[in-house]
Parts: structure tokens; sequence; C-alpha cells
């Protein structure tokens, strides 16, 4: 494991004490995510002073910590621009409208930074898995969702889209630890545990959904997160390293990504 990628100076580093079981051990990553969110703050500033927009989306597999990376990065961010939009299933009324009619109300204003925990991309995963789309709609769905985000960025959006995938004996743990933890139960749904049993449904549809919805100009980035502290470090270092926003500290704060965490999406085949 490269130190570089933990530590703006390696030298300062414990290594042999940074990682129980091969996974980041909580001071290591206080420290590190610390110095991050004072830059998210420092973005934060800047989005608001040029008024700018940032849309965040996150997808991948149940239980891929999707939630607690949102919660890290918005932690000490100002509420007033800063929005998490995690919406339920579709009413009866949204159900008759133009598919992402009920997203694009969410959408940043300027002056905003808004993180989608799930998206429009539910269409291609639980839906299509679940079958709660038709075949029609999932392929309308993958010629319109590109062309929707060429639009997005047209207007001025900067536009992060984060897969996090996780491991099945992983996903196994931390679904069971749901079950035993009353402060996590409500974070599991009815449709979880047939989810579980779909496992390979899911890597197929995932597999398709990337490869038709990856772009130039939205493109997919995969995070590997059975180590949901390393990841969420990435990812802030990801989005950080992407905007030239006022005051922004490369001496002190690493903003390279680690590539066996964080990576471009290419041709890749789930299972």
């Amino acid at each position: 494991m490269d130190n570089k990628y933990i530590y703006q100076r390696p030298e300062e580093l414990d290594v042999e004490n940074a990682f129980k079981e091969g996974k980041l051990r909580g001071k290591f990553y206080e420290a590190e995510m610390q110095k991050l969110q004072i830059e998210l703050v420092k973005l934060q500033n800047w989005v608001k002073a040029k008024n700018k927009k940032i849309l965040v989306i996150f997808e991948g597999r149940d239980a891929a910590g999707k939630g607690g990376t949102i919660q890290a990065l918005i932690e000490h961010l100002n509420p007033r621009g800063a929005r998490v939009v995690a919406l339920a299933k579709p009413s009866d009324v949204e159900k008759t409208q133009w598919y992402f009619q009920r997203y694009i109300k969410h959408l940043p204003d300027g002056g905003e930074i808004v993180f989608f925990d799930r998206s429009w991309y539910n269409r291609a995963g639980v839906e299509r898995v679940m079958n709660f789309c038709t075949d029609d709609e999932y392929k309308e769905f993958l010629i319109q969702s590109p062309s929707l985000e060429q639009m997005l960025i047209n207007s001025g959006i900067i536009f992060f889209k984060y897969f996090l995938d996780v491991s099945k004996e992983e996903q196994e743990r931390r679904l069971d630890e749901r079950k035993h933890d009353p402060l996590k139960r409500w974070k599991l749904s009815a449709i979880d545990e047939q989810s579980k049993k779909k496992w390979d449904e899911y890597s197929m549809a995932f597999t398709e959904m990337l490869s038709r919805t990856h772009t130039p100009y939205t493109p997919w980035i995969i995070v590997q997160s059975d180590d949901k502290k390393r990841a969420r470090i990435n990812i802030a270092r990801d989005i950080l390293s992407h905007i030239d926003y006022d005051d922004k500290d490369t001496k002190d704060v690493c903003l390279i990504s680690d590539p066996e965490v964080l990576r471009i999406y290419s041709h890749m085949k789930f299972k």
C-alpha cells in the first residue's frame, strides 16, 4: 500500500499502526478527513461567492456506504448552501410524469452544492432488476440520461458521478450489522433481503448501466468501498482536486486519489 495516498507527508505516518486488518484506523482517518473538510468549507465559500452549482450523485450496491460518505462530506458545510436529496419511491402522481421530472426540481441553484443519495439511475438498477419498469422504459432511459446530463453540464452545473462498489462478503456483513443495531436498523428496507439474493442480476445491470451512461463530460468514477474510511477520503480528494477554488491548500493537504480505491470507469464487468 503506497503511503503517499494516505498522508500528504508520508514520513509522518506510522504505517505499522495505520491499518488494522487491511482497513484504515480511525485516528488516521479523522486527522486526514478534518483537513479535507476544511477544504470543503473553502469550496462551499467559493461556490457561494461565484454563484456556482455543484451536483454530486452517489450510486452503488446496497450498503456500499453512500449515505455515510455524504454525511462525512457535508458534516461541516453550511446547510443553507448544501442539500442532500434522497427520494422515496415515486408517488402515484409522479409515476404519470416524465421519469426525470421529480429529480429535476432538486437540482442545485446558484451558490448550492447538492448531493444525491441515489438518483435517476434507480431506473437502471433496482427498477431494472426488480421489474419496476418496462423494457421500453429502461431503453428510453439509457438514451435520455446522457443527453440530460449534457444539458446539465451546458447549464453550468459542475457534475460528479460516483459508483460505490463493495464485495459480496462485506455487503452481507454490513446488512447483518444493520439488523442487530437499533441505530442502523432504519437503513434496512423491505427490498434489501430480495436484493441480496439478486447479486448476479445487479452485477449485470450495473455493468450495462455504466457502459451505456459513461461519457467524457459526465464520467463514472468507481470507488472500491470495502474500507469506508479510505473511500470517503478519496472521494473528498477527487471532488476537491477537480475544482480551482480560492485559497486551495495543495501543500499540506493531499488531493491525490489512491488508484486502488478510486478510478475512472473503463469497460468492466461486475461479478
